[in-house]
């Protein structure tokens, strides 16, 4: 519609009406609403797009199976020093090689009526020999199963039937906080008298 208008201007009388036509043209085109196809504004160039709104509801979906909450917590992941698996301790080379270098382990236990003693082979958890104040030759034979002469007895016992089945050296390892003293050093030294080797 504006060359139409330009179009006019052949003689100088025609351009001033042809340049009030196009004013009047240009002011029309200003007036019209920009939503309208003919609209040259910028906005009108871009498509419309319908506005959805978001309602807080959506980022929250309600979970029936979670009591705690409507979000579901993530594990703490960290243990703490107590509950963290420990790893399986290695073995210190003298536990490792000790089964090899002292084979042989006496085991001296005194209960309130009898002594008991007896000698086993670490590797196979094999009872080489047995000696206690309970046996029947023993126990009509003593005027004691407890004292320090029964001890005297066991040791011997030990030593006798421990080289019947070539065991010449053995080792004694005291339980915690247990002193070698009393009835138990009177076993074990009487077991060294008759010709034991401790390692």
């Amino acid at each position: 519609m504006i060359t139409s208008c330009v179009g006019w201007a052949s003689s100088p009388s025609a351009s001033a009406s042809a340049s009030l036509c196009c004013d009047n043209k240009l002011r029309q085109l200003k007036l019209q609403p920009s939503s309208s196809p003919s609209s040259l504004s910028f906005s009108s160039s871009f498509p419309s797009l319908p506005i959805i709104s978001i309602s807080t509801t959506t980022l929250s979906p309600s979970n029936s199976n979670n009591p705690k909450g409507t979000f579901i917590r993530a594990a703490w992941t960290r243990r703490s020093r107590g509950e963290a698996e420990k790893k399986p301790s290695r073995k210190s080379w003298k536990r490792r090689t000790d089964m090899y270098m002292r084979p042989f382990l006496l085991d001296i236990f005194f209960s309130k009526k009898f002594v008991h003693a007896k000698v086993t082979h670490r590797g196979t958890s094999k009872v080489i020999c047995v000696a206690t104040t309970n046996a029947k030759d023993l126990r009509n034979s003593l005027p004691s199963l407890i004292d320090p002469e029964a001890c005297r007895v066991i040791g011997r016992l030990i030593a006798e039937r421990s080289k019947e089945a070539d065991v010449y050296a053995m080792a004694y390892e005291p339980r915690k906080k247990e002193r070698i003293e009393g009835r138990l050093g009177i076993i074990i030294d009487t077991v060294k008298e008759n010709g034991i080797l401790f390692v």
